[in-house]
C-alpha cells in the first residue's frame, strides 16, 4: 500500500513523500484534490463559530495593528468587507467528510495525527508570516490563496502581538493555489497566505508533535498511577489493571541511625532511600505504550459521542464504523480506545478496525469472534463509539 503512486502526493508513493518530503522540505502538489468540494460550507462554519462547543478564532487587522478574538461569536464582520479570516479547530469531529478527508493521511501515523482546520476568508485575509512546530498540509478548498514559503532559519517574533508574526520574514517560493491543489510545510518552514477571493477556504491538517518535557512529564505521571494503582488495588471489577511494577509498598527504616546534635539536618539515609526508591521504576517500553496509548487516544475536549438508537445486533454483512471523535490505537498486547485500555487484545479484526477505521463482519469473523471481544463492540455501539453502517 505504501508503494502505490498518489495522486494527492503529485504521483509520489507514500514511502518516497516520507524519505524525500516528511520534515524535510516542502512540497506543491496541484490538483492533489481533483474536484474536491469543501466539507462544509462557508455558511455552515460561520454557524459553527457561533456555537459554544466549537473552537474558532476571527483574525484581522484593524488599523494596521493584528486583532485576535476567540468565539463563540455573536456576529462577524460582513462577506465583503476585506482582511478578515475565520479559523475553526477540529472540524473532523463537527463533518463526517472532514474526518474523512483527515484519515486520507493515513500514511503517517495516526498517533501523529491531530485535526483538520478550516479557514474562511475574504480578499487580503490572513493569519500573517508565521510558522507551526509541525508538519501541515494546507488543502486549498474553495477560491485562491496566494502561500509565500520558505525554510528560513531566523524565526524571531514580533513582541507584543496577540499572533506569532515573524520579525523577518523572507519568503523563497511562492504559489497561487486553486481548488484541489495542496502545499505540504514541515515544521518551522515559514510561511504566509493572503486570500485573493472572497469567501477563500483553506483546510489545514495538523499533526502532533509534542516537546520532550510533555513526554517525560507524561511518563512520571504514568509511573506514579502504577504506584497507586499497586498500593490501593483496583477500586472495581472494571479498573484497568496495573501495570507490573515494583513492590514500594515497605515502610523506611533506620535502625543504625545514631544521636544527632542537629536535628534539623536531612538525614543521609532518608536521601538514599528515596534515590533508591525512584530507581527501583522501571521507565521501559511497557510504560511508555500505557502512557502513550491512553494519551493519544484521548477524545477532543469538545467531543460529543452519539449513540445510534437502534439495536445492535452483530450479524455477518454487518459493516461496523468507528465515530468521527474516536481515537483507537494498539501496540503489542494492549489496545486503546478513546483514553482508555481496552479489555480485549488486538487481534486481527481489532487491528483492521482500528487502521481502517471500518470493518465488515464476514461469516468466518464472526465464527472466531470470542465473548469478549462482542462485549466489547456491543460496549463501543452503545458509548457511540461505533456505529452500525448501512
Amino acid at each position: 500500500m505504501t508503494q502505490k503512486p498518489l495522486s494527492m502526493l503529485g504521483g509520489l508513493t507514500a514511502d518516497e513523500f516520507m524519505r524525500h518530503y516528511w520534515q524535510k522540505k516542502p512540497l506543491l502538489v496541484k490538483q492533489a484534490f481533483a474536484g474536491l468540494k469543501p466539507p462544509v460550507s462557508s455558511a455552515d462554519l460561520k454557524k459553527l463559530s457561533k456555537r459554544d462547543d466549537v473552537q474558532a478564532r476571527l483574525i484581522w487587522q484593524e488599523q494596521g495593528q493584528w486583532q485576535l478574538e476567540h468565539g463563540p461569536f455573536a456576529k462577524l464582520p460582513g462577506a465583503k468587507e476585506p482582511d478578515w479570516t475565520l479559523l475553526i479547530q477540529s472540524l473532523d469531529i463537527h463533518s463526517d467528510v472532514a474526518s474523512q478527508l483527515l484519515h486520507q493521511f493515513n500514511f503517517v501515523p495516526a498517533a501523529r495525527l491531530d485535526d483538520l482546520m478550516a479557514s474562511i476568508a475574504t480578499r487580503g485575509g490572513g493569519v500573517g508570516p508565521h510558522f507551526d512546530s509541525y508538519d501541515v498540509f494546507l488543502i486549498q478548498a474553495q477560491g485562491q490563496r496566494h502561500w509565500k514559503f520558505g525554510q528560513q532559519k531566523d524565526l524571531t517574533l514580533i513582541e507584543g502581538l496577540p499572533l506569532k508574526i515573524l520579525k523577518n520574514f523572507k519568503p523563497q517560493q511562492d504559489a497561487v493555489l486553486e481548488p484541489g491543489d495542496m502545499l505540504y510545510l514541515p515544521p518551522h518552514a515559514a510561511h504566509d497566505g493572503i486570500a485573493l477571493t472572497d469567501d477563500c477556504m483553506t483546510l489545514s491538517v495538523g499533526f502532533r508533535a509534542p516537546d520532550m518535557a510533555s513526554l517525560a512529564q507524561g511518563m512520571l505521571e504514568a509511573a506514579a498511577e502504577q504506584i497507586a494503582a499497586r498500593e490501593h488495588g483496583a477500586t472495581s471489577p472494571m479498573a484497568e489493571p496495573p501495570l507490573p511494577g515494583p513492590n514500594l509498598s515497605a515502610r523506611f527504616r533506620d535502625p543504625q541511625q545514631q544521636a544527632v546534635s542537629q536535628p534539623a539536618l536531612v538525614p543521609d539515609t532518608l536521601i538514599e532511600a528515596s534515590v533508591k526508591a525512584v530507581k527501583s521504576l522501571s521507565f521501559d517500553a511497557a510504560l511508555a505504550n500505557r502512557f502513550l496509548g491512553c494519551w493519544l487516544t484521548e477524545p477532543n475536549p469538545m467531543a460529543v459521542f452519539e449513540p445510534q438508537a437502534q439495536s445492535h445486533e452483530l450479524t455477518a454483512g454487518t459493516q461496523l464504523q468507528l465515530d468521527r471523535r474516536t481515537r483507537m490505537l494498539y501496540r503489542d498486547e494492549m489496545l486503546f480506545i478513546n483514553g482508555e485500555l481496552a479489555s480485549v487484545k488486538p487481534n486481527a479484526l481489532l487491528k483492521k478496525l482500528a487502521n481502517e477505521r471500518c470493518l465488515k463482519l464476514s461469516e468466518s469473523m464472526m465464527l472466531r469472534m470470542s465473548a469478549s471481544i462482542k462485549d466489547c463492540l456491543h460496549d463501543w455501539l452503545d458509548a457511540g463509539w461505533l456505529h452500525l453502517k448501512h
